[in-house]
């Protein structure tokens, strides 16, 4: 028999996948605005940072009051944890398409040092892992859970590749510090985006199974990435 609020928590959960489906359409949209020039589509993504920012309050709300007048048992207890936790990182990438979305116009004035191969690739996988993480959230799935947080990886390889090929730039050719510094802000946004889905993915671990797996070998990056 369910508890007569169970629908709270399904107002919860969708308000989460909301916002997480925001922040995937924002860091599209920023990557894309980098690549095409798009200024335009840049300030849309700025512009619209406030709409995670204010589900964020609202998640945080609603826990905070679930907790006080339902007395949640355990299983509860630990969905709206990791609720507000996911809400936190969330929120925390939208900062960063935002960050990626400041840099468009910088960018846009000047012509490209390289061509934009490896920031929409690594872009691919960040989102590819937030979606991932958030579907584990409504299936608590553990197995895909875990594979999240291993292609974590995969966004810090290229990542330190980018690094090495833009500090060559610069050095081969002093004129093009400005831009590479700004790729190089660029890339490092979207290997904290994939940090923010590999903790969204640990968080979805614990719901499941109640098993913390924050620093344990389950979670960690094979040391040849």
């Amino acid at each position: 028999m369910k508890r007569f609020f169970d629908s709270e928590l399904e107002t919860f959960r969708s308000q989460l996948v909301l916002m997480g489906e925001i922040a995937v359409r924002q860091v599209r949209q920023a990557v894309d605005a980098l690549v095409e020039g798009n200024i335009s589509l840049a300030d849309q993504v700025t512009a619209a940072d406030d709409e995670l920012d204010d589900l964020e309050v609202k998640i945080d709300e609603e826990a905070v009051r679930y907790m006080s007048l339902r007395s949640p048992v355990a299983t509860e207890l630990r969905l709206v944890i990791v609720g507000m936790k996911a809400s936190h990182d969330l929120e925390r990438v939208g900062d960063e398409a935002t960050s990626i979305a400041r840099r468009v116009a910088k960018l846009a004035a000047e012509p490209s040092i390289k061509p934009y191969v490896d920031i929409p690739r690594m872009a691919r996988i960040a989102v590819e892992m937030l979606r991932d993480a958030l579907d584990c959230f409504l299936q608590e799935d553990e197995p895909k859970a875990l594979a999240v947080c291993k292609r974590d990886a995969e966004v810090d390889a290229i990542n330190r590749q980018l690094y090495r090929e833009l500090t060559s730039y610069m050095i081969e050719n002093p004129a093009t510090t400005s831009r590479a510094l700004e790729l190089m802000f660029i890339s490092k946004s979207i290997e904290r985006i994939a940090d923010h889905a590999s903790n969204i993915a640990e968080e979805m671990i614990y719901l499941a199974k109640g098993r913390d797996v924050r620093h344990t070998e389950a979670t960690k990056n094979s040391p040849d990435a």
